[in-house]
């Protein structure tokens, strides 16, 4: 029996989905899934634009409750408890805060959980592990997209989650830089013992994870293998 076997989930979904109102009718954006997440594991979520990845992440993140089913997070707490040094998100949109430099929107999960010591320093670190230390003092609207989501990412980690749930980390970037920061991020992942979930339309960036589930319609496929072109 495997290491993995024996943990405590971080996440367990029990037939969850999705649905919002449009009009008249009902949109089902995630269908019914059941799943675990489990301490180390790094995933890629594939499929077309508009086939639920986002919708799942931010479930998978507790940002949004499931209109059916069930989730829990067993090894990290109740859904109130999660964020931000449980469970990081990089959303596929920077999200940055527009008055605060790049270095202090990097601070911000730690000053909300009231972190010692010296914050900018941390902060640093994880701007440079991407790249962007040169950034610090730049305020959003003077990044390219790219920077952007490197920032977030940036973001995302410092406070040393336990989960990491980015959405298309690499939609904005080449391919060079894309592949960079996946290296990065997966070196980040392998030192914290993290889990790591991605969206990505990209099959060769999914094919560097340890598993791959493969979204369709809102419906979710576990374990499909991806073959890289």
């Amino acid at each position: 029996m495997s290491s993995l076997t024996l943990q405590v989930p971080l996440l367990s979904a029990e037939a969850a989905g999705r649905t919002f109102v449009r009009g008249k009718g009902n949109i089902v954006a995630v269908q019914a899934a059941t799943f675990q997440l489990l301490q180390g594991e790094t995933i890629a979520i594939v499929g077309r634009s508009g086939s639920g990845k986002s919708t799942l992440l931010h479930i998978i993140a507790g940002l949004d409750v499931p209109s059916f089913g069930a989730v829990d997070w067993p090894a990290l707490g109740a859904r109130e408890q999660l964020r931000p040094g449980k469970v990081g998100m990089m959303f596929q949109s920077p999200s940055l805060v527009p008055s605060l430099d790049v270095a202090e929107n990097v601070m911000l999960p730690l000053a909300l959980l009231d972190v010692p010591g010296n914050t900018l320093d941390q902060a640093i670190r994880e701007l440079a592990r991407f790249g962007i230390a040169d950034l610090a003092h730049k305020l959003p609207e003077e990044l390219s997209g790219g920077q952007a989501q490197r920032v977030s990412l940036a973001r995302a980690l410092v406070a040393r989650p336990r989960l990491v749930v980015a959405d298309e980390p690499t939609g904005q970037l080449d391919h060079a830089s894309g592949t960079a920061l996946i290296e990065a991020l997966l070196t980040w992942t392998a030192e914290a013992n993290a889990t790591l979930v991605i969206a990505t339309h990209d099959l060769e960036i999914a094919s560097r994870m340890k598993r791959s589930w493969q979204m369709d319609h809102g419906a979710l496929a576990l374990d499909n293998e991806i073959a890289t072109k």
